[in-house]
C-alpha cells in the first residue's frame, strides 16, 4: 500500500523539471534527469489497508495512465491465475523445498495437479513418490485457496469501478492480493482435510474484516455470500443490511439529529412495511391461482380399480354353422338375444345368420360373463 505524501515525491520527476529527491550514502541527495526519458511504473489498490479510498495526487494522476490490473489481465486470465500460486510457493513449508532445490519443478506440478495426469511431465529433479505426493496435495490445496483469492479479487475490483450513487449494497473492502495468498499458503500443510483448507480461509477473512474501520460485518457477509456459506439467518441479516444502506443512501447520509432525516426514515419505515405486506398478498395470490389437482391417494384408488376392472375374465366362443340355402328368411334377418346374468354360470348366446361371400352360414356367438357372485 503506496502512502500518497510517497508518491508526491514523483511529482517533480514527471514534470518538465525531471528531477527527484533521494538519499545517498546516508545524505539527501537531488538526482537531476533532464534530458533523460523516464518511465514510472507502480501498482496500487483503489483501497487503502484500512478500507480507506486511496487517493493519487492530482498533479501526479493528470500525468499518468491508470490501468485496472483486472482488465489489462483479461487477455492472460491462466497466467495471472497462476501468479498467485507461483507467488506463495516460497511462502508454504512443503513447497519452498522444491522452490528452491528445482524452480522449474513448480510448473510440472502445477500441470499435474491441474491434469490429473504425470504422463508426459518431465521433472528436473529426482523426487520420491512420498515427497511428489506431498507436493501434489499442497498444490492442489493452494489451487482451492487461489480459487477464492480470485473471486474475491474480482468482486473488490467490481466494488471499486462502481460509484457511490448507484450501489445497492455496502462497499466491497476485502482483497484478494498476493498478500492474502501468502498469508494464508503459511498454514497450508499436506494432512490437513479440505474442511481445515476452508476454515484456515475463513479465518483468515475474518481476521481481515476485523482491521476495517467500517463496514467488518457487511464485507464479511459478502464474502460468505461469495462462498455460497450464507445460513438463514446470516441471509436475513444481510438482507436487512441491505435495505438499510439503501435507504441511507436514498436519505443522503444524514444524522439522525436531522429533523428532515427523521421524517424521510419514518417514510421509508412505511414503505417497507408496505413493501412486505405486497409480498404476503403475492404470495397468497400466487398460492390461490394454482390449479386444483387430484390427490395422489385418490389417483392411486382410481388405478387399483382400473386394474381390478381389467382383471375380469371373459370368455369369448364363436361357433360357425351352415344352413340351408333356400332359407331366405334366414339369410336376411339377425336376431340376438340377450339375458341378464342369473346365479348358475350358464354362459349367454348370442345367434347372427347371413351371408358373406355368397356363403350362407349361421353365426352363433357365445360369451361367457360371471356372474354376480364371481364378479
Amino acid at each position: 500500500h503506496t502512502h500518497p505524501e510517497f508518491l508526491q515525491k514523483f511529482i517533480s520527476l514527471c514534470d518538465a523539471q525531471r528531477k527527484i529527491e533521494g538519499v545517498w550514502n546516508g545524505e539527501s541527495k537531488t538526482y537531476d534527469l533532464r534530458g533523460r526519458k523516464v518511465c514510472v511504473v507502480m501498482a496500487g489498490n483503489p483501497y487503502t489497508e484500512s478500507g480507506g479510498k486511496f487517493q493519487i495526487p492530482d498533479m501526479l494522476a493528470n500525468r499518468a495512465d491508470t490501468y485496472n490490473l483486472g482488465d489489462i489481465a483479461g487477455d492472460h486470465s491462466g497466467d495471472f491465475e497462476a501468479s498467485y500460486i507461483e507467488n506463495s510457493v516460497t511462502s508454504n513449508p512443503v513447497l519452498s523445498r522444491l522452490a528452491s532445490r528445482h524452480p522449474a519443478d513448480v510448473h510440472a506440478v502445477m500441470r499435474i495437479v491441474a491434469t490429473g495426469q504425470r504422463e508426459g511431465v518431465d521433472l528436473e529433479g529426482s523426487h520420491s513418490l512420498e515427497e511428489m505426493e506431498e507436493y501434489e496435495s499442497v498444490m492442489a490445496k493452494l489451487s482451492r485457496v487461489r480459487d477464492t483469492i480470485l473471486r474475491v479479487n474480482r468482486e473488490y475490483i467490481r466494488s471499486a469501478a462502481m460509484e457511490d450513487a448507484y450501489r445497492t449494497e455496502p462497499p466491497f473492502r476485502l482483497q484478494g492480493s498476493y498478500r492474502n495468498m501468502n498469508r494464508i499458503a503459511e498454514r497450508i500443510l499436506p494432512i490437513m482435510t479440505d474442511g481445515e483448507v476452508e476454515t484456515a480461509i475463513f479465518h483468515h477473512y475474518e481476521n481481515e474484516a476485523q482491521t476495517l474501520t467500517k463496514g467488518a460485518e457487511a464485507n464479511l457477509l459478502k464474502f460468505r455470500e461469495l462462498e455460497d456459506v450464507l445460513t438463514e439467518s446470516e441471509t436475513e441479516r444481510w438482507d436487512e443490511i441491505r435495505r438499510k444502506f439503501a435507504r441511507n443512501l436514498l436519505m443522503g447520509g444524514r444524522g439522525d439529529d436531522d429533523p428532515v432525516n427523521r421524517v424521510v426514515g419514518t417514510l421509508a419505515g412505511f414503505s417497507d412495511g408496505l413493501g412486505r405486506i405486497e409480498g404476503v398478498l403475492s404470495k397468497a395470490a400466487a398460492h390461490q391461482a394454482q390449479p386444483a389437482t387430484l390427490a395422489d391417494v385418490t389417483v392411486e384408488k382410481l388405478e387399483q380399480m382400473i386394474a381390478a376392472l381389467r382383471a375380469v375374465p371373459v370368455n369369448v366362443e364363436i361357433k360357425v354353422v351352415p344352413v340351408r340355402e333356400g332359407d331366405e328368411e334366414g339369410a336376411a334377418e339377425a336376431s340376438s338375444e340377450v339375458e341378464k346374468p342369473t346365479a348358475t354360470p350358464a354362459p349367454k348366446r348370442k345367434r347372427l345368420r347371413g351371408k358373406e361371400k355368397g356363403v350362407p352360414v349361421d353365426v352363433e356367438t357365445e360369451v361367457d360373463q360371471p356372474t354376480a357372485d364371481e364378479a
